[in-house]
């Protein structure tokens, strides 16, 4: 079971990161790669959801064709998308926190790692609670909290996530929806660990924030496959 309409966004107030004490940090240099693929990720940010547009309902349509291939979906909008974990018969509804940037990630986390999505959309793994997170809300919150630990609002980030990131992003143009991946992922697991409820949620995702930032920061992680959490999306089960 899942929470009342209230429950998306919760995250949404939560205040963005703290930027570096020192100038130093703010007047990095990007390499040409690491500039136009910033660049091209934070245009991602400003595409809002679009009902109308074509493309748009080709990726939503995709999306329920990826998580239930056996179902037909009777419509856009139908009361079927609550099987995955929107609030109502509308998604659109619940893009308005982060726009077609959040349905991109879920759409490439169905495609690229499908078995691990499967596992998360279908709760297989674990001792579930009773009231369980809704998964595609749970989704659109793990894209804005990593759009706000990178700071990839600004210029170019200031915070020390995002300058690390950029490292990534320079070594693989799928940094940031590979992250998106391993952060759902991370969060399921803590979810578990935590024994959480729906009214938990928002603790659970900020103790994975704290997590990822931690393995964001180590001096080893030199591409995203490099992240311990990473081999979370080639398992078939955390234990």
């Amino acid at each position: 079971m899942v929470g009342p309409r209230a429950w998306v966004g919760g995250i949404f107030s939560r205040p963005s990161n703290r930027r570096f004490g020192s100038d130093k940090y703010l007047n990095y240099a990007l390499t040409p790669i690491q500039e136009e693929r910033l660049q091209k990720l934070q245009e991602r940010l400003g595409v809002p959801y679009d009902a109308t547009r074509a493309d748009h309902q080709e990726a939503l349509q995709a999306l329920w064709d990826a998580a239930f291939p056996n179902v037909r979906l009777k419509g856009l909008i139908s009361e079927q998308w609550k099987d995955m974990g929107w609030q109502g018969a509308n998604p659109s509804t619940d893009f308005r926190g982060c726009g077609f940037l959040s349905l991109e990630n879920l759409l490439f986390f169905a495609r690229t790692y499908p078995a691990t999505f499967n596992r998360l959309l279908l709760k297989q793994v674990g001792d579930r609670a009773e009231w369980e997170y809704p998964f595609a809300v749970a989704g659109i919150n793990v894209t804005y909290m990593l759009i706000q630990m990178l700071d990839l609002h600004s210029g170019r980030p200031r915070c020390l996530p995002g300058f690390n990131f950029i490292g990534l992003l320079g070594e693989d143009e799928n940094a940031f929806d590979i992250l998106y991946c391993v952060a759902f992922a991370m969060m399921d697991a803590q979810w578990l660990a935590m024994h959480a409820s729906y009214m938990e949620f928002n603790e659970v995702l900020q103790v994975t924030r704290t997590q990822l930032e931690r393995e964001l920061s180590l001096e080893d992680v030199h591409r995203i496959q490099d992240l311990p959490a990473y081999n979370m999306l080639c398992i078939s089960s955390y234990n």
